[in-house]
């Protein structure tokens, strides 16, 4: 059968689709069955031996993958299906002690979280290496001066140093958000139908301490039949930010590589790389825009999330179906997406002549505020200044004047024309910049 979903053949690195591929899934399912049995061991349930040969045999070595679905095909049940599968690759007297007093979210939901932990450090290596990619951009282009837009306009001098030591602490804030989650999300359980233990014995609560102390996840307080959802939903909220960031970043690009700005560019291989089918000229943003758009899809994933938390009772099945399409694609659509954004920075192409060509478009007017703080400083009041500067602007404009001539048309007896000229360089109006990148430099440095 050709494959229908794009992770299998167009996004997505390797290492994180294997974590939530066939196999490794399965591995992940034996590993905790093969703890449950030590567990059990441990407080004298069932024979050391036992245990012995199921954690040795609880291996996709053993336990095939086809055999699995083979036996799932026939009795409908996945969970069911691997312990059969289990069972039958076992002595007959270990393969009575399987998947004892557990019920099956027991082992799915354990299973999920050691695939969160192992997903989790490919997706916070990707942000580290994005982080350190934004701070030698922030070093390298600290004093080149371009201008800063707001509602698409220009305003006033900033550097794009400054934009990237910006981008570099916002990719900070999700190492620590993942950071801080990892202790609610990476949990698993082993409480039975309702969270009771009833079917674990007397050792219910030591043996889940067992358990998921050996597999190094912290334990469910309350469950009911599966883990707490309130724990995924935060997960993928925090996956969402994520994406949203690099979306904004990506936007970031895209809108300064438009002709008319093209202050920067995505890299582009000129030998062989093609824009378009049909227009030759043509040098697409396409990494960013497929970040962006994949970006979308990550969000998307939000609003079946917070409805699969909304449970009947002790459990119901909605949330299955649906997680099987949201954990894998959150995951490795994240990874990939910040992946995807390190790779166009790491590589992106800088203009500065163009940033100081668009900075002269306007003629001196992102300057105003400049001209407005110097008249302060002379003495007349702010509001005021801000009226002048405010009329000779929109003079200038209507003129399509600089606006250093209009004012000292109308104005040259409040400042010299030394004074015009110093406060509309656009240099010597950068206020703490350059001090806000020293205490992101050692702020990062120091991680």
């Amino acid at each position: 059968m050709d494959p229908v979903c794009p992770l299998d053949y167009r996004y997505g690195r390797v290492e994180l689709k294997e974590i939530f591929g066939e196999e490794k899934r399965l591995q992940y399912l034996l590993d905790v069955e093969a703890a449950l049995a030590r567990a059990h061991a441990k407080v004298g349930n069932i024979p050391k031996e036992a245990a012995e040969e199921i954690s040795r045999k609880a291996s996709i070595k053993y336990v095939r993958i086809e055999r699995v679905k083979e036996i799932e095909a026939e009795i409908k049940h996945d969970i069911m299906a691997v312990t059969k599968a289990l069972a039958e690759v076992c002595s007959e007297e270990a393969a009575k002690y399987i998947h004892l007093g557990a019920t099956s979210y027991d082992i799915v939901d354990t299973a999920n979280a050691l695939q969160f932990a192992e997903a989790t450090k490919y997706i916070q290596n990707g942000l580290r290496e994005l982080r350190n990619t934004f701070l030698d951009l922030a070093k390298k282009y600290r004093k080149t001066v371009m201008v800063g837009r707001t509602h698409g306009q220009h305003t006033i001098p900033i550097t794009f140093g400054l934009k990237m030591a910006g981008y570099a602490m916002e990719v900070e804030r999700h190492l620590e958000r993942i950071f801080e989650c990892k202790s609610r999300i990476l949990v698993g359980k082993l409480s039975g139908a309702v969270g009771t233990g009833a079917a674990l014995g007397r050792y219910a609560l030591k043996l889940q301490e067992e358990m998921l102390k050996e597999l190094r996840l912290g334990i469910e307080d309350v469950s009911t039949q599966i883990v707490c959802r309130d724990r995924y939903n935060e997960l993928v909220s925090v996956l969402a930010n994520i994406a949203t960031s690099m979306e904004k970043f990506a936007t970031e690009v895209r809108n300064l590589q438009r002709d008319e700005i093209s202050e920067v560019a995505e890299a582009f291989e000129k030998n062989k790389q093609v824009g378009s089918s049909t227009m030759p000229h043509k040098r697409n943003p396409i990494t960013c825009e497929q970040i962006c758009g994949l970006a979308r899809l990550v969000r998307g994933f939000l609003i079946p999330t917070f409805e699969n938390s909304i449970q009947w009772h002790e459990r119901d099945l909605c949330n299955s179906s649906g997680e099987r399409f949201i954990l894998p694609h959150t995951m490795i659509l994240t990874d990939w997406i910040v992946y995807q954004t390190n790779k166009v920075f790491k590589n992106l192409r800088v203009y500065p002549e163009r940033m100081k060509k668009n900075l002269e478009l306007s003629k001196g007017l992102p300057m105003a505020e400049a001209l407005m703080i110097k008249l302060v400083e002379k003495g007349m009041g702010r509001n005021e200044a801000h009226e002048l500067m405010r009329r000779v602007s929109l003079k200038a404009a209507e003129e399509d004047k600089s606006l250093k001539e209009v004012f000292l048309r109308e104005y040259k007896d409040l400042l010299t024309e030394e004074e015009v000229d110093y406060a509309l360089n656009p240099e010597d109006y950068l206020g703490a910049t350059e001090e806000i990148i020293d205490r992101v430099i050692k702020k990062l440095e120091r991680e």
